[in-house]
């Protein structure tokens, strides 16, 4: 059993997996900021000792794998009072591990004077007492990062639905089980019952949720219709990379030698407008940025994207944007009666317009 360390005030949770969670104990002294989240400790006992850090951590509290190793990155989780280095970290039996709460936590119910002009463009298209879907603007983030927003689509559903609070995996995004770039816009689902986080989840784990993306790029495209399947992983500089499949020919054997996470996109060409393409794009696996890099790695970049762009595209005299066109047109899932829904979002007015500029 896995021994929770009681020092201080405490809050308990219901068991997982037969193990107790418990908050509460003294902080790091080099953490002075507040949380409505308090500090997790644990002891590893010697069923776990010898056993990753994301793994102990995934069975003793309700952090996933993914959340850890973000945690980890930024170093809110300590063993032996020793940040830890990686996820990957072995832990044995008797050390203390530390999960201290991330700064963002309570400003995403913090109250501020910042510019919510934006919740006037959200658009719900459909809720329920499981799930509500909406249409999410370009330049609203989803949800708050380590800078910690309050103008966020979360704090826009705590709001309106506060019965999300509880729902999910981490209290920073209620509710949401996918996302969409800040500059990007188009459909979200947004689950408001834990049973329906977790279908939701099961569905974009086994990739049967239909995801389709409406998409203007540089270039026209000689196909009418491909699939891309560049693995994507991280480059050292923060941002997403991908390249094609390369052959590595030795006496024996040929294997792929490709970095990265599998990825799949497909896409058919709507229209082509001069030097543009107009896409349907529909997406397999949901890696960070995906369209946009997949894009980039075939020389033909998202128009408006900034971080996965070719200078040299853009011409003087051309007319800026102002966002990406990138825009989630289409999302189909099946609710808890396993019936399925679409939803749609039409393209935005100045995606329309700047469309009509260009004819």
């Amino acid at each position: 059993m896995v021994l929770p360390i009681e020092s201080g005030p405490s809050r308990r949770t219901p068991e997982k997996n037969g193990f107790l969670r418990t908050y509460g104990g003294p902080r790091s002294a080099k953490r002075t900021t507040k949380s409505f989240m308090n500090t997790e400790s644990y002891i590893v006992d010697a069923t776990h000792s010898g056993s990753r850090l994301d793994l102990f951590l995934s069975e003793v509290s309700l952090h996933s794998r993914s959340h850890i190793k973000k945690l980890v990155s930024h170093g809110y989780i300590y063993i032996k009072d020793a940040p830890a280095k990686k996820a990957g970290s072995i832990v044995n039996e008797g050390d203390t591990v530390r999960v201290e709460p991330e700064p963002s936590y309570e400003k995403v119910r913090k109250e501020e004077k910042d510019d919510t002009s934006l919740y006037a463009n959200i658009i719900v298209l459909g809720e329920t007492p499981d799930y509500v879907v909406i249409h999410k603007p370009a330049g609203l983030l989803v949800h708050p990062t380590d800078a910690g927003e309050a103008v966020t689509l979360t704090s826009w559903l705590l709001s309106k639905y506060p019965d999300i609070a509880g729902v999910g995996e981490n209290p920073v995004r209620p509710g949401i089980v996918h996302r969409l770039d800040k500059e990007a816009s188009g459909v979200l689902v947004i689950a408001r019952t834990n049973a329906m986080f977790q279908h939701l989840k099961e569905q974009f784990k086994s990739r049967t949720i239909e995801k389709e993306y409406t998409v203007l790029v540089y270039g026209a495209f000689e196909k009418n219709e491909d699939t891309i399947d560049f693995a994507i992983d991280r480059g050292k500089d923060g941002r997403m990379v991908s390249r094609p499949k390369m052959k590595d020919v030795t006496l024996n054997t040929i294997d792929d030698i490709q970095p990265g996470k599998e990825s799949r996109t497909d896409f058919k060409v709507i229209k082509r407008i001069g030097r543009f393409s107009l896409l349907s794009v529909r997406l397999h696996s949901g890696r960070t940025h995906q369209i946009r890099v997949h894009m980039f790695a075939c020389a033909h970049p998202v128009v408006g994207d900034t971080l996965y762009f070719n200078k040299h595209l853009l011409k003087k005299s051309e007319t800026k944007l102002g966002r990406l066109f990138l825009h989630a047109a289409k999302l189909c899932f099946q609710d808890l009666a396993e019936e399925k829904h679409c939803f749609e979002s039409p393209l935005p007015e100045e995606l329309q317009s700047y469309l009509d500029s260009l004819t």
